[in-house]
């Protein structure tokens, strides 16, 4: 009786690791992360993706089962790294790749405001990173391969077409004209190309079409490095911008970069964006970081998942799983530094942050910049990663000027934006629901309140953003108005990035000194 017992239990523990084996849910990266790239060493993985105007820059994630993802640091933490000083919305940071070789992390970038292509070296990819190394080629999306003959190359998109370049790795200088290999199969914007050395092949992968709909994976082969190039019959190998994918909630997929696993199976992570409904034509949480299996066989072709479309639910066989513990929804401030999941708009004014000057709470002093402005603006914000959601703080604030403001905002960019704010208003307090929609800037609600603490709350759902506040002592929310989502769009709003959920406050062109202190934040997923 005891064996019997003793083999049931080892049975339901056998379908239990299966079962825990199969499947996963898109993106494996929530929110605006995109451009990723892979790299494996031994059992671990890391990916990057792109940040833009954010600062720190380029955020560095861990995993080891390719499925359950966790940030650990960032490339770019210094201001001498990441040069932001007006750097208008979507510029900074375009399209990193990361790589390892000889017990080096490598990540290549662009900075398109300041100094153009770059890497950086660290022994851990958790940092810290060296400082920049720039490589004089003029170009975006660019990646490093280290080819079997000791030889370095710099891959990179550039006149419509991908560029190889010879260099040298330890000092980033061009030991070679720069020659264009292949221009893809004819759609817009050859971009994103990554080389890989298979059975004998160079295989070279891009993306085209634009990082919109028409997006797509398409990819090459040659005996040479130089070409000719061969392109494959398959292609593209990846898009949703067919019959197939018409009707699919995720759309725009593309530039990806791919991995072996430890078990031998190829695997591809790619960027797209998940719109607000089936059938809508609006985004924002921006592009985010997607995975699908690969099938490669020796001496043919990498086909993604079977037909080249992906799913927000994938039914397929996984590496074993090995989740990281979830995430805490709400953030006391009791600790001496903001988690990694925070992000600043452009190089931070450190002194205008604190979590030590009032014990508990995060201080932010009012910049004489607003959120209209490419501005280093006193702000701090994390990514929105669901259309359903429900975010929250609790702020006391007290203005000094007509011109003193601070609350929450969800940010698009500098020109679209929502923001659940407290003013003064002659002798008393406001709360406001400011709209900047492109030129269109206007006061949408607004309420007169007694105290100084009030607890903001916003809740999203796919459409719509409803706007929250409660006085200190009150035990109920009191709803301000709504406004829709699609005014936040990237269609409507333009740019690379997504909305981002953020505490500010500003003395809108004077110097006032006044502060707003920040006692928890809370963020949920779901209705």
């Amino acid at each position: 009786m005891k064996k019997l017992v003793f083999c049931l239990l080892m049975l339901i523990g056998t379908l239990s690791a299966v079962s825990a084996q199969s499947g996963y849910t898109n993106p494996i990266l929530k929110g605006f992360n995109p451009d990723p790239s892979i790299c494996r060493v031994g059992n671990d993985y890391y990916m990057v993706t792109s940040s833009f105007e954010y600062f720190p820059g380029l955020p560095i994630y861990h995993s080891q089962d390719l499925v359950n993802w966790q940030q650990i640091g960032h490339c770019l933490t210094r201001d001498s790294q990441l040069p932001l000083h007006k750097v208008n919305a979507s510029g900074g940071l375009f399209a990193p790749s990361l790589r390892y070789h000889d017990g080096l992390f490598y990540v290549i970038c662009t900075n398109v405001s300041h100094g153009g292509n770059f890497y950086c070296t660290a022994t851990d990819p958790a940092g810290p990173w060296g400082e920049p190394i720039y490589v004089g080629i003029n170009s975006i999306d660019p990646d490093i391969f280290w080819d079997e003959d000791g030889r370095t190359y710099f891959v990179t998109q550039g006149d419509e077409a991908i560029r190889v370049t010879e260099f040298d790795i330890k000092t980033g200088t061009v030991l070679s004209e720069e020659r264009k290999v292949w221009g893809g199969i004819g759609q817009r914007f050859p971009e994103a190309p990554h080389i890989y050395r298979k059975d004998g092949y160079y295989y070279l992968m891009i993306g085209e079409g634009g990082t919109e709909y028409a997006h797509s994976v398409t990819i090459a082969r040659s005996r040479h490095i130089y070409g000719p190039y061969e392109s494959c019959p398959l292609n593209p190998i990846l898009t949703h911008c067919n019959r197939i994918g018409q009707g699919n909630p995720i759309q725009g997929v593309g530039h990806a970069d791919l991995i072996q696993a430890t078990d031998g199976s190829w695997w591809a992570v790619f960027l797209g964006f998940r719109v607000t409904q089936v059938y809508s034509y609006y985004h924002i949480l921006g592009r985010e970081t997607f995975l699908a299996p690969v099938d490669w066989p020796t001496n043919g072709w990498p086909q993604i998942n079977g037909n080249g479309t992906v799913n927000l639910t994938m039914n397929v066989p996984t590496l074993p799983l090995k989740p990281f513990a979830p995430a805490p929804t709400r953030i006391e401030f009791d600790e001496d530094k903001l988690g990694f999941e925070w992000q600043y708009l452009r190089n931070p004014v450190r002194e205008n942050y604190s979590l030590k000057e009032k014990k508990g709470h995060l201080m932010i002093k009012a910049s004489p910049y607003t959120l209209d402005e490419a501005e280093s603006v006193s702000f701090v914000s994390r990514r929105q990663t669901e259309h359903d959601f429900i975010a929250a703080t609790t702020m006391t604030f007290q203005p000094k000027a007509d011109t003193d403001e601070a609350g929450l905002t969800l940010i698009q960019n500098n020109t679209h934006h929502y923001d659940l704010r407290l003013i003064k208003k002659g002798n008393g307090h406001v709360i406001q629901l400011r709209v900047r929609a492109g030129s269109i800037d206007y006061i949408a609600f607004e309420q007169p309140i007694s105290k100084s603490e009030v607890e903001l709350k916003i809740e999203g759902a796919p459409l719509y953003y409803t706007f929250y506040y409660k006085e200190a002592g009150s035990n109920s929310y009191k709803k301000l108005g709504g406004m829709d989502t699609r005014y936040l769009s990237t269609e409507v709003a333009g740019g690379f990035t997504g909305v981002m959920i953020g505490m500010y406050a500003s003395s809108g062109g004077k110097k006032t000194g006044t502060k707003a202190y920040f006692d928890w934040f809370e963020y949920k997923e779901g209705k």
